[in-house]
C-alpha cells in the first residue's frame, strides 16, 4: 500500500473546530503506519512543541504548519467591518495551509503567527499577501479547505479569481 500522510490536521488547539488531542493524532498516525504527520491548527501554533516531541518519540516525522487566515481584499491592518465585509456579513479572508519545509520555514511560521496576532488581529489572527511574501522562505502552501484561497472563489463562481 502506498504511504499516505495527512497534511491538514486540527487539534484541540483549534478552538471551536478541532477535537483531537495531540496524543490521539500521533496514536492514529502510528496505527495507520504513517511515516509523517502535519499539525495545522487555525491561526495558532500552540501545540507545536508538544506535537514535535510526541511525534518524534513515536517515530513519526512531525511536519509543522498552520492554517492561516489570509486577507484577500485589503490588508491585515484593515479593521472596519464595512471595509472587509462582502455584504453578507462575511469578512474577506480565506484559509491557507502553510507547512514548514525546514528550520527557516518553521521560523517564518512563528513570525507569521506572531504578526497575525499583533498586527492583523481583528476577530481572527490575520496575515496578508505582503506579509506572506516577506516570510515565505522555507514554506509550502496548500489550498486548505472549502474556505480556502482557491476553493472559495470556485464555490462562488469566480473562476478567474481562483
Amino acid at each position: 500500500m502506498p504511504e499516505f500522510i495527512h497534511l491538514h490536521n486540527h487539534s484541540h488547539y483549534s478552538l471551536l473546530d478541532g477535537a483531537a488531542s495531540i496524543d490521539d493524532l500521533v496514536k492514529s498516525a502510528v496505527e495507520q503506519k504513517m511515516p509523517a504527520l502535519a499539525l495545522t491548527d487555525h491561526g495558532v501554533m500552540f501545540g507545536a512543541v508538544e506535537f514535535y516531541k510526541k511525534a518524534k518519540k513515536a517515530g513519526i516525522k512531525p511536519i509543522m504548519g498552520v492554517e492561516a487566515y489570509i486577507v484577500t481584499k485589503g490588508s491585515r491592518f484593515t479593521k472596519e467591518l464595512k471595509q472587509i465585509s462582502d455584504g453578507q456579513g462575511r469578512g474577506i479572508y480565506d484559509h491557507i495551509v502553510l507547512l514548514a519545509k525546514n528550520l527557516e520555514g518553521y521560523r517564518n511560521l512563528v513570525k507569521l503567527c506572531t504578526l497575525a496576532h499583533t498586527e492583523g488581529f481583528y476577530y481572527k489572527p490575520r496575515i496578508d499577501s505582503d506579509l506572506l511574501k516577506q516570510h515565505s522562505e522555507g514554506l509550502l502552501a496548500l489550498s486548505a479547505c472549502a474556505g480556502g484561497v482557491v476553493a472559495r472563489p470556485i464555490v462562488e463562481g469566480k473562476l478567474d479569481e481562483a
